[in-house]
């Protein structure tokens, strides 16, 4: 056996250490020699149609990303993939799990280290008619949303650059780019891309209110659900306006909206103090303090629990706090209800607050195709169950 210099044989094992410190098989990384080069970025193949549901506008993508077959594949298979975390513990899916529609039954979603953060997981069903991302609005598209939780320490604690490392060392992986975006080095933007590509197919419509108010079938919805759904949609209300802030169109209904409201929940009575200062973390503007994003009324019979800090367990809780007011505080959006409810005789209170939430109830439709990890076998669209409410 030949010997190597002593000198020789501690630059040797130097490496060996650097190489095994990530945890990264070598050919994950460069052995001296220049890096490929990245691929172009556009998706290759077909621009396909996007999946529509009644009730619901068409989605829209931006001109540098059109969906593809392969973009929306690769997509998926990374959604849920815990690939993307830094010890391959967690995926997308983890927290944002179909079975809960796309959200997380839990309060707070454990990351990697099972550490906590401090704001619910919502769903990303419909998530493509969203003008922003995340509670606080940090991110205009869907794309820009996908770089967050893979960087966030408390999630899934990785990099950029540590994915597309990881990325690069499979096979299968550096197969599916390719055929998505051509040859090329794998880099995040790509990542991003595919995600987002996949993310906009989770539309969700077609549901009771869908059917009864868009479809003309008048027995989709009961008799409570029906006058709940009128005190919602009353713009004559001096207050709530329920409407003015979950918009129903006269074609389509996102029941969302671009602005940002203080309901009063992140406000701590006792102490005065904001315990999560909301939009204004982004903005650096004092009016956003406690202001979070309006998110979509569709499904929320299957999202709890409910507002940013998952605080509340039901619907009829949430209902109760809006139709007490929320809570008071400096911030306070002016869409808020003004107590007392005049224009609700006290003693009908009780039956529209039950009216309210069985037509918040209706409001759930029904379940992507793709919502399933793509080794599950696709079910026939006939056999295509809708969403199920909690109870």
């Amino acid at each position: 056996m030949r010997f190597l210099p002593r000198f020789a044989w501690v630059l040797c094992v130097m490496s060996c250490t650097v190489l095994a410190a990530d945890g990264l098989p070598a050919r994950a990384r460069s052995r001296g020699t220049e890096l490929p080069p990245a691929s172009k970025g556009i998706p290759t193949g077909k621009t396909i149609p996007l999946p529509s549901a009644l009730g619901l506008p068409p989605v829209s993508y931006p001109g540098n990303n059109p969906p593809t077959a392969e973009t929306v594949a690769l997509g998926r298979k990374l959604f849920f993939d815990p690939i993307l975390s830094r010890d391959n513990s967690i995926s997308c899916a983890s927290c944002h799990d179909p079975e809960a529609a796309f959200s997380d039954a839990r309060r707070f979603s454990p990351g990697v280290g099972e550490q906590l953060g401090n704001r619910q997981a919502m769903t990303i069903l419909n998530a493509v008619y969203h003008q922003t991302q995340f509670w606080d609005g940090r991110s205009l598209t869907l794309e820009q949303q996908a770089e967050g939780p893979i960087q966030n320490p408390i999630e899934m604690a990785s990099s950029l650059t540590g994915v597309e490392r990881k990325l690069a060392a499979s096979p299968e992986y550096v197969a599916l780019f390719a055929q998505a975006f051509g040859p090329g080095r794998i880099t995040y933007p790509l990542v991003t891309k595919a995600l987002a590509a996949y993310e906009r197919t989770l539309v969700s419509g077609n549901s009771p209110f869908d059917r009864y108010y868009y479809g003309g079938d008048k027995t989709a919805m009961s008799e409570s659900a029906i006058r709940g759904m009128k005190f919602f949609m009353d713009r004559t209300l001096e207050s709530p306006n329920c409407i003015s802030c979950h918009n129903i169109n006269e074609a389509f209904a996102t029941f969302t909206e671009p602005r940002f409201h203080n309901t009063g929940v992140a406000y701590d009575t006792a102490t005065g103090a904001f315990q999560d200062l909301g939009r204004t973390l982004v903005t650096e503007e004092r009016k956003d303090t406690g202001a979070f994003k309006v998110v979509t009324l569709r499904n929320i019979a299957l999202t709890a629990p409910y507002m940013h800090d998952g605080s509340m367990k039901t619907l009829e809780e949430v209902v109760d706090f809006y139709l007490d007011g929320g809570r008071h505080n400096q911030f306070l959006s002016g869409v808020m209800p003004h107590l007392p409810l005049t224009f609700v005789p006290k003693e009908q209170i009780p039956q529209a607050k039950k009216d309210l939430v069985e037509f918040l109830k209706a409001l759930t439709g029904e379940m992507p195709k793709d919502a399933v990890p793509p080794s599950h076998k696709p079910q026939s669209q006939a056999s295509k169950p809708a969403l199920k409410a909690k109870r």
